[in-house]
């Protein structure tokens, strides 16, 4: 690497650093990039050349941060029970919130068009937890479905958490969500709640048994299939395992 790509890496992460400092220390979040070019002491060119707007710097700091929170994410080897690593995904994403209340609520503005890749990383760790929870027949909803249904959850609790604490004062409340949310994306074995059964006698299986085949079907996808044959087969087992819902 030349001196020159030392000192554009440097500037980077220096302006970088600055913002995101800035941004835990405002009191609504928000930063301007004046603040950070003096903080950095850089120009403005170096800034946009850098990061390409505000929108660009707001982005690579919500990044940056959850960089940091999801390496224990990316590291951690997979329990041998996924309902506990979804439990536990759940308390430590509520926590991660209340601990960075500026970059949470930043990182799920409606001012952010382009969503940051860290947030489509964290719903990826999601789905692949549902996905092992499936193969396990554990899932009663298709994978994509549930993941969306928690992420929903979990990101409008927190988010009420840090935004209106003095209103969200019951710290049960996340348990509760998170429980109520797990008990329709779970087996009643799993979460122990009336068997499904006495509410549709008819059907007492279907949808955990399809989310469950067709995550086994996507671990090893049966050879006797063609490819546009096991395309339709997942959409198949997708529509029975989402009908209840």
């Amino acid at each position: 690497m030349t001196s020159d790509s030392v000192t554009a890496v440097s500037t980077k992460a220096r302006i970088l650093e600055v913002a995101a400092a800035l941004v835990a220390q405002s009191p609504d979040g928000d930063v301007s990039t004046r603040a950070v070019c003096e903080g950095a002491g850089v120009g403005a060119p170096a800034l946009y050349r850098h990061f390409g707007d505000k929108e660009g710097l707001l982005s690579a700091v919500v990044d940056h941060g959850w960089d940091k929170y999801l390496a224990t994410k990316r590291d951690r080897p997979p329990g041998t029970d996924p309902i506990e690593d979804l439990r536990d995904g759940w308390t430590t994403h509520v926590e991660f919130a209340r601990s960075n209340p500026n970059l949470f609520r930043l990182m799920h503005s409606p001012a952010m068009r382009t969503p940051p890749a860290a947030a489509l990383e964290a719903h990826s760790i999601l789905t692949a937890d549902l996905q092992r929870a499936a193969a396990q027949g554990k899932l009663c909803l298709a994978p994509e479905l549930a993941a969306q249904m928690i992420m929903s959850a979990n990101v409008g609790v927190a988010l009420m958490l840090v935004s209106r604490p003095a209103t969200f004062t019951d710290e049960s409340v996340s348990r509760r969500v998170r429980d109520a949310v797990h008990a329709t994306v779970f087996t009643p074995d799993v979460t122990g709640a009336a068997p499904q059964e006495a509410v549709e006698p008819s059907e007492p299986h279907v949808p955990s048994t399809a989310a469950h085949l067709n995550a086994l079907l996507q671990q090893t996808p049966p050879p006797a299939l063609t490819r546009a044959e096991g395309a339709l087969l997942t959409e198949w087992l997708d529509r029975l395992s989402n009908g209840s819902a």
